[in-house]
Formats: structure tokens, sequence, C-alpha cells
């Protein structure tokens, strides 16, 4: 391979795979419970198997039916089969109250500080419309087609699936595909040329045109048979696909898990706070690359530091991050202290960013998270943090 080119993979599931099943379960109790009370203080997670779900955490909010919830949230995947069945699976529940000592410190004042200590980042990248790169872009198109298509009647294809996409990158560009891995749960008796046909119309629908050659190579169930998936064959966790979540390992990652986590969690909301921020000066045309990372201390509403890696300036000077005043460092205000008293005044897009790590159209009061446990960061362009200016 000539100097200049290169490969990077990446790899993405489907949303009827057990980690995601999980995280669906997560955010289907923090939607509900978020529903009935903005305030509520939720962090969730599911642990689900062969006929069965154990849902665990700390949540400090009105009684919701969590059984209710997770038996909606796998039938809505698509599950209903002897192993994994919704209407007569066990679920547990061993869920408690927030602890008041973590409690006390993020309502210490009128306003909200952060949940948690942590790291948390944000990137974006011109290579494909959503600004994401575009391995993980086009694994994440692969499976949400097949998906689609699966919910739109085609009953051969089961929820669970996984895909795996190397690009060859030519002059630091994406260029190609170079493999194309998707294994893909299925009805029994279905051929295996069938399934790579079924799988090949949906690489056609949404990889870019002359992107599959000759020389690409295209892996279809490279296992064999794949008639039994999901958690009746595999164990799902939730918080168990960070990397799938994010940017497919493009970009660092702090290592805090998204799914069944209310705003006050950073985890969550600070990284969508930082892709937010990357996504617009990516798209205002200051940067092909921009890398944001945020930090802070539980009870603590502002970050400690805001940090900007552009990368490939497009003849334009990228905004200078500012270091707040003294008087800032020391104050424990909430929305007033926001993620954008750290960038410019050129910085494009000022929506007033609490620790929600969204703009006000998607807070704690207007439940949403259900729609994006699949694919967190992309290809969902609709949610509020993806949004640009």
């Amino acid at each position: 391979m000539s100097r200049g080119s290169y490969l990077f993979t990446s790899e993405s599931v489907s949303e009827g795979h057990p980690d995601k099943v999980a995280d669906r379960i997560s955010d289907e109790i923090l939607d509900g419970l978020l529903a009935r009370d903005p305030r509520a203080r939720v962090a969730v997670e599911t642990l689900v198997t062969t006929n069965y779900c154990l849902i665990a955490g700390e949540v400090t909010g009105p009684a919701v039916d969590y059984a209710a919830l997770a038996r909606k949230a796998i039938r809505e995947i698509g599950y209903g089969s002897p192993g994994f069945d919704p209407a007569t699976l066990e679920v547990n529940v061993r869920v408690h109250a927030q602890s008041r000592e973590i409690a006390t410190a993020v309502e210490a004042d009128t306003n909200l500080g952060a949940g948690d200590q942590g790291i948390m980042f944000g990137f974006a990248c011109n290579e494909t419309p959503t600004l994401m790169p575009a391995p993980i872009h086009y694994a994440h198109r692969i499976v949400e087609h097949l998906a689609e298509r699966r919910h739109a009647g085609l009953r051969q294809l089961g929820p669970d699936a996984k895909s795996q996409v190397t690009v060859e990158y030519r002059n630091g560009r994406p260029a190609r595909a170079h493999t194309v891995v998707v294994s893909h749960m299925h009805a029994e008796g279905l051929l295996q040329a069938a399934l790579a046909e079924i799988v090949r119309e949906s690489l056609n629908a949404v990889l870019p045109t002359g992107w599959l050659d000759a020389n690409t190579r295209i892996l279809v169930n490279p296992s064999g048979s794949f008639i039994y998936g999901g958690p009746a064959a595999d164990t799902g966790l939730t918080g168990r696909k960070i990397i799938v979540d994010t940017c497919g390992g493009a970009a660092p990652h702090g290592g805090g898990a998204f799914s069944g986590k209310d705003p006050t969690k950073v985890d969550r909301s600070a990284a969508y706070a930082a892709r937010h921020l990357a996504k617009n000066v990516v798209a205002a045309g200051l940067a092909e690359r921009c890398l944001i990372q945020l930090a802070y201390a539980i009870g603590v509403a502002e970050p400690l530091a805001c940090t900007s890696t552009p990368r490939a300036l497009v003849g334009r000077t990228t905004p200078a991050l500012k270091r707040p005043s003294a008087r800032r460092r020391r104050s424990r205000r909430g929305p007033s202290a926001t993620v954008w008293d750290w960038t410019g005044p050129s910085t494009p897009a000022r929506p007033p960013m609490d620790i929600s790590g969204a703009p006000p159209t998607l807070t704690a009061a207007s439940p949403g998270r259900r729609p994006t446990s699949a694919w967190h960061y992309g290809p969902r362009s609709d949610s509020p943090w993806q949004s640009v200016a």
C-alpha cells in the first residue's frame, strides 16, 4: 500500500445484539422515569440471558413497572420466540435509592453539579454527512438498513446482527471498502447464498458508489449457520458496547457507558455535549477533524477543563479555548456555568449547554433516550446534540 494510504476498521451491532438489548431496556426504564418526574435520578443496569432479565441500579424517583418496560423493549426489538420471549421470561428487579451522599453533592446548590468525576470525549470529522468517521458510519448504516428491512417485513432476518467495515484510506481520505463482514441471525432453512444476497442489497444501498469493487472482500456469516442468537445464545449487559456507541475506535473514549443514566451522569451528558461542540467546529469549516475533551468533578457544575484538538485546519483560525476566571473556577453554579464559557466568541452555535449535555430541546424534562440506545453518536442526526448551527 502506498505512502499516505492505510486501513481502518470499525464494527457495529444491531438493536437485537444482546448488549444492545440490555442498553435498550435501561433506556426504556430511564425514559419511563423521566416522563413521570423530570428530576428523577437514574442509574440502571440490565443483564439479559436465556429467558431471564435482571434490572439493578440506583433510582430516586416515581414508581414504575420495571418488568412491563423491559418486556415492551424486548417486544419492539423483535424477540418473541422460545429462549427469549417477552411474554414469559423471568424479570428480577434489584433497584434501590441513590446514595444520600451522592445526592447531596449533586444538589448542594439550587443548581445541579456533576454526578461523578471523569473525562469525556467528543469527536467529529468531515468524512461523512453525519460528520462521523467513515468506518463506523457505514458499519452503523449496514445493520440499521438490515433492521429497517426486517421491521418492514423481511421475516428471514432475526434481530441479532453485527457488522464490520474496513475502509482503505488514500491520502488521508476514505476511498473504498477493503473488507465488509456481516453476521446476521436468520430463519431456519435460509440458504447461505440467499442471506448473502440480502446483505449485498443493503451494502449496495448504503455504501458510496464505487466503494464495492472486484477486490472488496465480503464475508457473510463466516461461522456458518446463525439461527440461535440474541440473549438466548449470548448474555448481554448494559454498557458493553461503548466503542460502538461513539466513534468506533477512531477517537479516545473516557470509559463511561451511556444507557440508563439521567442527565446528571456526565458519562453520558458531557459526552453528548462534547460531540455537539466538535461537530459544530467541523460543520463550520473550522477544521476537518476536531476532538473535545471535558473533565468533571462530582458536585461541581462546570467542567474542570476543556481541551480542543482540531487538526487539518481549513484556511481559518480555530477559536481559542479560554480558561474561566478565578471567580468562575471557584463557582458551583449550574446552567449559567456552561460549556460555552470555555470557548471563544467565534465558536459556531451557542445554545445554553448545561450538564444535561444538550440544547434545551432535550433536557431531563424531555425524555427521548430510548431511540439512541442502539447507536448513540449516529446515524441518528435528528438528536438535538447532533444539531449544527
